[in-house]
């Protein structure tokens, strides 16, 4: 009874996951608002020096007919500053949301800028990475007094 039970119920889940994993939710664009178009969606800083900040820029053009407006810009965590225009982007216009990554820790780093506008209801995630070179001065192991 279980392996019939097993050959109805194993392809029918095996058919929900498939169709699950392609299945894309898409926003509607409403053609007369707003739309956002972005230059780039990732910056690769590649190789950095320690403790020297790095800021990529993003430009988002407003290639809709409604003013574009970013309300919310908010990093992945506190070694991002971003910055960006609150001014509404005309249509035709363009502006830049800019991340600044302070390379203060060694290795490898991906971060993530997350962006809400009117354009669409998804968020647009914008991504940094790169390598912090290690420290070139590290400090000096502190010193212990041995008696002699």
């Amino acid at each position: 009874m279980k392996k019939l039970i097993l050959l109805f119920v194993l392809p029918l889940f095996i058919a929900v996951h498939s169709y699950a994993q392609t299945a894309q939710p898409t926003a509607a664009v409403n053609p007369n608002g707003s739309i956002a178009k972005w230059d780039k969606m990732e910056n690769d800083f590649g190789s950095i020096a320690f403790n020297v900040p790095k800021t990529a820029e993003f430009t988002v053009t407003n290639i809709g007919k409604q003013p574009l407006i970013i309300s919310s810009v908010r990093p992945s965590c506190g070694c991002t500053n971003p910055k960006f225009s609150q001014e509404p982007i005309l249509p035709g216009k363009s502006s830049i949301v800019s991340a600044t990554y302070n390379a203060a820790n060694p290795g490898v780093f991906t971060k993530t800028v997350t962006v809400i506008t009117n354009a669409d209801t998804n968020p647009v995630v914008l991504q940094i990475k790169g390598t912090v070179l290690p420290n070139p001065n590290p400090p000096a192991p502190p010193v212990t007094n041995v008696p002699k």
